[in-house]
């Protein structure tokens, strides 16, 4: 990557707008996971929560580079 200060700025700041993206889809998840076990859709209740973990694994590292980028 550059050294250029404004692209890393600009590189932090479109990563943080597709981590608000990756929060507003697992909140949208929560809500129909939490339909699907009220409605006795266990079985894809739980193939949603494993998703649900890839989601949150990719926002930690989402953050860190974000935190790396700014730092930098």
């Amino acid at each position: 990557m550059s050294d250029d200060p404004e692209a890393k700025i600009a590189t932090a700041d479109a990563l943080t707008l597709l981590l608000h993206n990756q929060h507003a889809l697992a909140a949208s998840m929560e809500e129909v996971i939490k339909w699907f076990s009220e409605n006795g859709v266990g079985i894809v209740a739980d193939n949603a929560m494993t998703a649900m973990e890839t989601l949150d694994v990719n926002a930690r590292a989402i953050t860190d580079a974000i935190t790396r980028l700014r730092q930098s």
